[in-house]
């Protein structure tokens, strides 16, 4: 227990190891149903919050996740912070991503960014944490720091998160108090969902754990009004066909209980020791929930779904165990709901298989690549070019100004008509120089320019950091390896209609050199040799040369730190996406995808990959 005064933010697990935060309004639904205690029947149905998320259901017993179509289970947790962090304040940073929505960032990460902002940094760097960013509040951008890809970034107000103070409980102590498990349930709402969740969830509670086993149930004779449901004494007689129950119920409404009567098995006390005379007529006990088998939960989850199907509730063709057919969205949450209670992992539907790789090919079978000589090609470290001083370099790129415009450099956000703000070595120039790009007319300090050229990879080119044109090649920082490519007689997903051409790239571990972040210093090189596939039509031939281009001038890979794993001086992908599924999309790096060939042409464009440059390689 702690004692202090916090906000709370609910927060899911996500399939990278991520702690990812629920919106403030979802979190306080959530905590909502979690003060309410036992009463409320510890399932807490997000759709009630936020009508994108009705598929889930959230276990307080267990703390996890469940959805409902696809029987997908996360874990949750409940996180406390400071009153005067960015949760407190209703404060939600967010980062643009390539679809053009916005995500927000992870909960530690956007209190980092607050905490800056409010100190009036110009920016803030986010390799403490983990991270190789830098966010730049004057241009409110992202800006990776290996690759200098620029994300914009926004600072928006929602709702304050749910404040507690006093004592805290942790998230494993639902419900907060032993002497609350007893109360006796009532459903957070009337709707068919909520009231067969939480007449399960008091029958199973009830029952105890490891004593329930399944019978059938008649329909008893529908009395004029309701009664209050008693205890039974022990060695008390039970009706014909009834099962005791330990502990007391409040019925749900009229209708839906006579539905469940007739139509739902029930669980009952099965302890040898407890049962009244007469009930075992020397007959084997049946096994309790910790023995069924699956067919057993089926059949018992399909009977209670019966309820949810009479009242209308649509069907959704999910996935289950013998197939495609259409089942009750309430069949997977109340089995879930049933398995967890009884402390079985939940198995309700066979996910589908993640197939990376192609069944095997022999070496008769791969052909080489119409138009493109050679399988193979290796690359080594290219040195930077010699004998062109920046300021060289720089003034085939340059014109002069003049008559600065007024308005930042937005490389020392410093006014154009003032001398540079860089502080680092002085270039050999005066500081108030300004020149304007050629292609594009972005203006700055040709200080300014002259110290990012320093800073990058000293190649003879130039990246606007306004626009990102390019001027002259841009090359990267790629270490040393192998690309191997060629045909497989295998189909893609979506594309029935040709071959695949499968690409293996190989790069072993080795030393940083001079251009890397960390030089000198060993950097690993995990998951090779990757595999990558691309269709065998006129399109995925293109995306392939341009591919051998960047393969050449070092920007498919780089050294970094992997936003996967969280490992720094790894060998990471280099804002060119690779499909390295071949026959499933389970992790969006498969097919089918109608749109990746055009968007790898776009990401092969943003690095000055085009068909004009297959024409200068030839020259």
């Amino acid at each position: 227990m702690l004692l202090a005064s916090a906000v709370v933010v609910w927060e899911w697990l996500n399939e990278h190891g991520r702690w990812r935060p629920y919106s403030p309004a979802v979190s306080h639904h959530i905590e909502a149903v979690a003060r309410a205690g036992p009463r409320a029947g510890g399932s807490v149905v997000l759709g009630q919050a936020d009508s994108r998320l009705a598929p889930y259901i959230i276990d307080l017993q267990s703390m996890h996740q469940f959805r409902q179509d696809t029987g997908t289970i996360r874990p949750v947790r409940r996180s406390y912070y400071d009153p005067s962090s960015a949760p407190g304040k209703g404060v939600v940073w967010e980062w643009e991503n390539d679809s053009g929505s916005w995500t927000p960032y992870d909960m530690d990460v956007g209190i980092t960014i607050q905490r800056a902002y409010e100190k009036q940094h110009p920016w803030v760097d986010l390799s403490a944490i983990g991270f190789c960013y830098v966010i730049d509040f004057a241009t409110m951008g992202q800006i990776n720091r290996q690759t200098q890809r620029k994300r914009r970034v926004r600072r928006r107000l929602d709702m304050v998160y749910p404040l507690v103070s006093g004592t805290l409980p942790k998230s494993q102590s639902w419900p907060a108090s032993p002497g609350a498990a007893a109360a006796p349930p009532v459903p957070a709402c009337a709707c068919p969902q909520c009231l067969l969740v939480m007449s399960v969830k008091a029958t199973v509670s009830a029952a105890g754990p490891g004593t329930a086993t399944l019978q059938p149930r008649k329909a008893p004779p529908a009395p004029p009004a309701a009664p209050k449901a008693s205890a039974l004494a022990p060695g008390a007689k039970v009706p014909n066909g009834m099962a005791p129950v330990r502990g007391s119920l409040k019925p749900l409404a009229a209708q839906g209980g006579r539905r469940q009567a007739a139509s739902t098995p029930a669980l009952s006390s099965a302890s040898s020791t407890t049962s009244p005379p007469g009930t075992g007529s020397g007959k084997a006990s049946r096994p309790g929930v910790g023995t069924l088998n699956r067919s057993h939960l089926q059949r018992l989850a399909i009977a209670q779904s019966r309820v949810l199907i009479a009242t209308g509730v649509p069907t959704v063709p999910v996935k289950n165990l013998t197939g495609s057919s259409p089942v009750n969205p309430a069949l997977a949450g109340i089995t879930g709901i049933l398995m967890s209670a009884a402390g079985l992992p939940v198995c309700l539907t066979r996910p589908p298989k993640l197939v990376l790789h192609p069944p095997p090919v022999s070496k008769s079978e791969i052909q080489s690549i119409p138009g493109i000589s050679h399988t193979c090609r290796k690359t080594t470290k290219k040195q930077a070019k010699k004998g062109k001083t920046p300021e060289e370099v720089l003034k085939k790129y340059l014109q002069k100004v003049r008559h600065p415009p007024d308005e930042d450099c937005t490389i020392c956000m410093e006014r154009l008509s003032a001398p540079s703000g860089y502080k680092g070595p002085q270039p050999a120039l005066k500081p108030d120089l300004v020149g304007k790009l050629v292609k594009c007319g972005h203006v700055f300090h040709l200080h300014c320019l002259v110290a990012m050229y320093n800073n990058g990879n000293k190649d003879g080119s130039l990246q606007c950091p306004t626009c990102k044109t390019i001027y002259g090649v841009k090359t990267g920082t790629q270490p040393p390896g192998k690309m191997e490519y060629h045909i497989i007689p295998h189909t893609l997903p979506g594309h029935s209609d040709c071959k695949t051409i499968r690409i293996i790239y190989n790069i072993p571990p080795g030393v940083q050199g001079p251009e890397h972040p960390n030089p000198g210093k060993s950097f690993t090189a995990r998951g090779f040799p990757r595999h990558c596939y691309l269709p065998d039509s006129e399109k995925g031939r293109k995306v392939l040369k341009l591919l051998l281009v960047a393969w050449d001038r070092r920007l498919i890979f780089a050294i970094g730190t992997s936003s996967t794993t969280g490992e720094s001086d790894t060998v990471i992908w280099n804002e060119i996406h690779h499909k390295t599924e071949f026959g499933s999309n389970l992790t969006g790096h498969g097919y089918p995808d109608i749109n990746y060939l055009d968007n790898v042409l776009a990401e092969l464009a943003a690095q000055g990959i085009t068909e004009e440059s297959l024409a200068q390689e030839k020259d």
